[in-house]
């Protein structure tokens, strides 16, 4: 674990200087294709002179993007999170060296022409790229280079947005799958390392202006705030479903998906006719939303022009993220909420319906909250925006399966599971489920005397004692466990066998009665068993009992018990107190028995 937490440092400083050259390059290539110069100051393609370049940019960088993932690397298609997760489940975690190029030029590329998407999703992925690329490298585990991609990606992320903490939150909700020291410890190093190379760069003030939010608010912002959540919640499903009919209407057309992308250019220059400043990034126009400084035309402009163009042109296959694209669409809709709530300061409702948009369309509200916190350090607006996000993000789980994020890798056939909870193998202990043994054998007795004794035992009454148990331990002279012999082996035996039992014995795999299920579960799976022998600590000898996978599975149905099971625990005005009685819904009576919890 210190090994790859050293490695994530630099790993996260290469992520932030691809950052900040991807983010310069798109300015160079805004510049360029819309302003005919070579420049890599910020800009936009709204301050162009000519409407044409806004109609036709666009489709040359879909034509562009096309035959690069056409005949580069077709993983540059998409907004990055999907690949970067797909990598992770069936990928090993390998990352191709090449993409790491292609991904980021071929971004720069899409946003610098006009896209209406942002640099996360693409550096996302590039940064993974280095992290993977360098963990090929190296003699380590598929878990150690997954590690080290989620902490290229966080990295990637933390330098684009200034957002260390927000960034290590997206990795643990979304790319690591799992909450633990050994990874989050290398995650957290490589944003921070991240951060600091990003500072002297780009600086360290906060990206966006603050809303400016009162310490005190008035009761009625607190009710509202969740009216907001309810609409950002609204705008997510719109945004996810529109992205992904317009999927489902490109796979139908009848051309290669090469072209796809032009086609979403089309559709993004016919959009820019309409509202220039819904090209590009737009961090200008966020910025504005944010300090309540947008005109009405703008926010209307913004609200449908942008969520049009954003998600229909993301359905062809183009190069884009999605995080920058939901800060102006959320943005929009606080500021034409605004314009109906009662004022609490200037661009409160922009930046709560941000985060509630990013609760709802990334289904990660934490994310979201620490996010929206970290772009504008309005430590003020915490309490609003837990309860917009939190709103959201309701709606979005009762009526979505899956976030825009994730439905594409459940179109691969591939499962995502965003839910994280305790093992309840890991709650429990060997002593709480083990079964005791009733059969034992010497290592001087025969094998021939214990085939018969159960050939006996299956065709006589004694069938439930002895064959029931179907691991014998077998003891030494000390009555200590000299190994373990199957039920099977002594049935298949010859019944002449002179040798005796000590020869036919294997070694016995152990577990002690203080040790937790999940920790027997991995050493059954270790060494391809389904029982083990409980011994007890020490010197002190002899054999406890024995546990099986049946007990591993009786310790899942109590948890599923617990989750189903509902009952009234104290009931006002009733005066004799009734049996108790343990009903599992759809499961029936549940009845404790010897070797179980007792639910």
């Amino acid at each position: 674990m210190a090994v790859i937490t050293a490695l994530a440092a630099p790993v996260g400083a290469i992520a932030a200087l691809v950052a900040v050259g991807l983010l310069k390059l798109i300015a160079l290539f805004t510049n360029l294709c819309f302003h005919g110069r070579l420049s890599f100051a910020q800009t936009t393609p709204a301050g162009t002179t000519h409407w044409w370049l806004l109609l036709f940019m666009p489709i040359v960088g879909g034509l562009v993007i096309g035959l690069m993932a056409r005949y580069g690397s077709e993983k540059i298609r998409g907004h990055g999170m999907p690949e970067a997760i797909e990598s992770i489940l069936v990928g090993g975690s390998r990352v191709q060296p090449r993409l790491a190029v292609l991904k980021p030029v071929s971004s720069a590329i899409s946003i610098g022409t006009g896209g209406p998407f942002g640099a996360e999703g693409p550096i996302i992925m590039t940064g993974g790229a280095v992290g993977s690329i360098l963990a090929q490298f190296l003699r380590v585990t598929t878990d150690e280079r997954k590690t080290l991609l989620v902490a290229g990606s966080a990295a990637g992320m933390a330098a684009t947005f200034n957002a260390p903490l927000a960034a290590i939150l997206l990795a643990v909700e979304l790319l690591l799958f799992e909450w633990r020291p050994r990874s989050y410890l290398p995650v957290a190093v490589g944003a921070v390392t991240a951060t600091l190379v990003r500072g002297p760069i780009l600086g360290t003030a906060p990206l966006f202006g603050g809303a400016h939010v009162p310490a005190q608010l008035p009761i009625s912002a607190y009710g509202l705030c969740v009216a907001a959540g309810i609409g950002a919640g609204l705008l997510a499903l719109l945004a996810t479903w529109l992205v992904y009919v317009s999927e489902d209407l490109f796979a139908k057309l009848p051309l290669h998906w090469m072209w796809w992308p032009a086609i979403g250019g089309a559709i993004i220059g016919i959009g820019g006719l309409f509202e220039p400043r819904a090209l590009g990034v737009g961090y200008d126009v966020i910025d504005q939303l944010l300090t309540g400084r947008a005109t009405v035309s703008l926010i209307i402009g913004i609200l449908v022009v942008k969520t049009l163009i954003w998600g229909l042109s993301l359905g062809s296959g183009t190069s884009g993220g999605v995080l920058a694209p939901m800060f102006m669409v959320g943005g929009a809709l606080g500021a034409a909420e605004g314009l109906v709530f009662p004022s609490v300061s200037p661009g409160f409702w922009a930046l709560v319906s941000l985060a509630g948009v990013l609760g709802g369309v990334m289904r990660s509200p934490l994310t979201g909250i620490v996010f929206c916190l970290e772009l504008t350090h309005e430590m003020n607006a915490l309490i609003p925006m837990v309860i917009t996000a939190s709103a959201a993000y309701l709606l979005s789980v009762i009526v979505l399966k899956r976030s825009v994020l994730t439905e594409k890798i459940a179109r691969r056939g591939l499962h995502l599971s965003r839910e994280y909870s305790v093992d309840p193998l890991e709650v429990h202990l060997v002593r709480q489920l083990e079964t005791p043994v009733t059969v034992t054998f010497r290592t001087g007795g025969s094998a021939s005397e214990a085939t018969a004794l159960l050939r006996a035992a299956h065709q006589g009454g004694d069938a439930e004692r002895l064959l029931a148990q179907r691991l014998y331990p077998v003891l030494d002279e000390d009555g200590r466990l000299a190994g373990v012999v199957t039920r099977a082996e002594l049935l298949h035996g010859a019944p002449d066998d002179p040798r005796p039992l000590g020869a036919l014995t294997r070694p016995a795999i152990t577990a002690h009665p203080d040790e937790t299920l999940r920790t027997i579960a991995n050493r059954m799976a270790a060494h391809h068993i389904t029982r083990v022998v409980i011994v007890p600590r020490g010197d002190a000898g002899g054999v406890e009992g024995i546990l099986s996978l049946r007990h591993l599975l009786e310790a899942r149905r109590v948890d599923l018990h617990e989750e189903q099971h509902a009952e009234r625990l104290i009931t006002p005005f009733r005066r004799t107190p009734r049996p108790s009685r343990t009903v599992a819904r759809g499961t029936g009576e549940l009845q404790p028995q010897k070797g179980q919890l007792t639910p």
